[in-house]
């Protein structure tokens, strides 16, 4: 709520004063707004019981709103960039003092939105894709803020449209890194903690094991990753013992407690015309 109060003084402040540096941080705390609002939805959708066509229920509700948030900072840059690039053939006058002033309050806002979400950064990529945001709009206010003292002090009218310019480098950071982690996860690639040679190691080292094949890891939603595979067991091997010694190994080395193993007896091999 503070941010989206604060966004639409910033806006007006941006347009009386011609300052596309306010502007641009507006455009930013606007996709703030709408990213906050997004995440606690997406939150909530993810509690919600699942039904029985939806086995993982709405638990990746989560990686979409991030992969939208990450989507709103790309296009909020880009119109930046493409305003900042006009603006330096004939750079408008803008008034500094005003410009300095609210960016300064921009960026107290943004701190104490960053405060509040500093203990749950880490409990998700929404989450963190709302923290980035907020991080990214500080440094921007920032930017504003120089580029005000700038045009106040010595009126240079060039440092509007550079402030602009930095705003999108931050903007275009903090998109990237979160785009890369969340088509990461829809792409269902192997989380980037997991090892996967290691992890295929570990358990072909296992008294008992044959081979290990058809390996997969992914990740469901952030912080539950999923692994499933299959197993050639020799044929003394206690199926139930070398069972457990697995599990233990996938959790207690690599932190995977959600996985489907498929044990086969020696000499097993899968007809590949069956489904």
């Amino acid at each position: 709520m503070l941010v989206s109060a604060y966004l639409f003084a910033e806006a007006a402040a941006g347009y009386l004063t011609g300052s596309l540096a306010l502007l641009a941080d507006a455009g930013h705390m606007l996709a703030d707004a709408g990213s906050l609002a997004l995440s606690l939805f997406a939150v909530w959708l993810a509690d919600r019981p699942a039904p029985a066509a939806r086995t993982f229920g709405y638990r990746r509700a989560e990686i979409l709103a991030a992969l939208a948030n990450g989507a709103a900072l790309v296009v909020v840059a880009i119109l930046i960039a493409i305003e900042a690039v006009h603006r330096f053939a004939a750079p408008p006058a803008v008034a500094g003092a005003p410009v300095f002033a609210v960016a300064a309050g921009g960026l107290a806002v943004n701190l104490v939105g960053l405060a509040l979400l500093h203990g749950v950064r880490d409990a998700g990529l929404n989450l963190r894709g709302a923290w980035l945001h907020l991080a990214s709009d500080a440094l921007g206010s920032v930017a504003a803020m120089v580029s005000g003292a700038a045009l106040w002090i010595a009126d240079l009218r060039v440092a509007d449209p550079l402030a602009s310019l930095a705003i999108t480098a931050l903007v275009l950071r903090s998109a990237w890194a979160l785009l890369r982690e969340t088509v990461d996860v829809l792409l269902e690639a192997a989380p980037s903690h997991v090892d996967v040679e290691a992890l295929r190691r570990g358990l072909s080292a296992q008294a008992g094991v044959i081979s290990v094949h058809d390996l997969h890891v992914w990740t469901i939603t952030s912080g539950m990753v999923s692994l499933s595979c299959h197993v050639q067991a020799a044929a003394e091997a206690n199926a139930h013992e070398l069972l457990e010694r697995l599990t233990r190994e996938l959790h207690h080395r690599f932190g995977i407690q959600h996985a489907t193993i498929q044990l086969e007896p020696e000499g097993f091999a899968e007809r590949e015309d069956v489904c």
